[in-house]
């Protein structure tokens, strides 16, 4: 089976550029939060300094992350929404923390909150990835602009509060409605002075989509392409993935393989590998290693389908 070629990208950041095409670009999500779904607390107490936080990231920068991706306020479904005020003490002095040991570190801030893109751009991260698409906060795409950084555009549908109140989708409206989307979120940060060249494109896999309805997105990824931009992807560890796996596969076995890190790491490496082939460009991960080494491989498949 032969695979369509995938488009070669020179992705302008706040001070230099990433490659993006000739290989699969990994970012590690690094989340300095009480509450998120697969790790939350793990790198982060409240009023603790930023060691646990800064040992993580230097973990996966030594597996091969290219990226790694800081956010401070958790979109689980039913999270407690922060102030941008708090998600700023979380996540800044990780932030300069990383730059110090590392200073030449690719970082991506995870915000909807423009003061707080601003304030990390300012203080040295090299991307803003808002999984709202700049809708959340009206500011967002003008300041972006301004900072002239990198920016990663997701499509959401709805906000987590409403999210298991939204109505289902039907399959045959899944991907239409995220092309839709993603073009009419494009042309906005366009209009507002961020050049094409900065921008990435994330589905939005589980914002929105329930379960089930991320799969016919998963399979036809490569619609995405008919926007001319990169294409970055988030699986990891959703709920939808370890949903479809046999529950006798998930409760079989030795405990510490039914954590939910374990649970869901085979089920989300099958799904980067599909979307690699499919035309993703960049995978966010909880998982770095193992995403680095799928990916290899994924890589070496499209290299010689060509």
């Amino acid at each position: 089976m032969a695979f369509a070629p995938r488009p070669i990208f020179d992705w302008k950041l706040r001070t230099r550029s990433l490659a993006l095409g000739r290989r699969t670009v990994t970012m590690g999500i690094l989340n300095v939060t009480p509450d998120s779904f697969s790790d939350g607390g793990q790198f982060f107490t409240p009023g603790e300094a930023p060691e646990r936080a800064l040992k993580r990231a230097m973990a996966m920068l030594d597996e091969g992350a290219d990226v790694i991706d800081l956010g401070g306020e958790s979109t689980r479904p039913g999270a407690t929404p922060v102030s941008p005020e708090e998600e700023q003490a979380r996540v800044l002095p990780v932030l300069s923390a990383i730059l110090r040991e590392r200073p030449s570190t690719i970082v991506s801030i995870d915000t909807f909150h423009a003061s707080t893109a601003r304030m990390a751009v300012e203080a040295g991260a090299e991307i803003v990835n808002d999984v709202s698409g700049h809708l959340w906060d009206p500011a967002m795409s003008s300041t972006c602009a301004s900072l002239g950084c990198g920016s990663v555009l997701m499509h959401t549908r709805g906000k987590p509060s409403e999210w298991r109140s939204l109505p289902p989708l039907q399959e045959s409206e899944i991907v239409p409605m995220v092309v839709t989307g993603l073009e009419a979120t494009v042309g906005a940060a366009q209009a507002a002075g961020i050049d094409r060249s900065r921008i990435v494109l994330d589905p939005g896999f589980g914002f929105g989509k329930r379960l089930e309805e991320n799969y016919p997105l998963l399979a036809h990824l490569s619609s995405l392409a008919q926007l001319g931009l990169p294409v970055m992807m988030g699986v990891s560890r959703k709920s939808f993935l370890s949903h479809t796996i046999p529950r006798s596969a998930l409760t079989a076995g030795d405990d510490s393989l039914r954590s939910l890190d374990h649970a869901r790491l085979y089920p989300t490496l099958a799904a980067n590998v599909a979307g690699i082939l499919s035309g993703a460009h960049i995978l966010r991960v909880h998982d770095v290693r193992p995403a680095v080494e799928v990916a290899a491989i994924a890589d070496r498949i499209l290299r010689d389908s060509r």
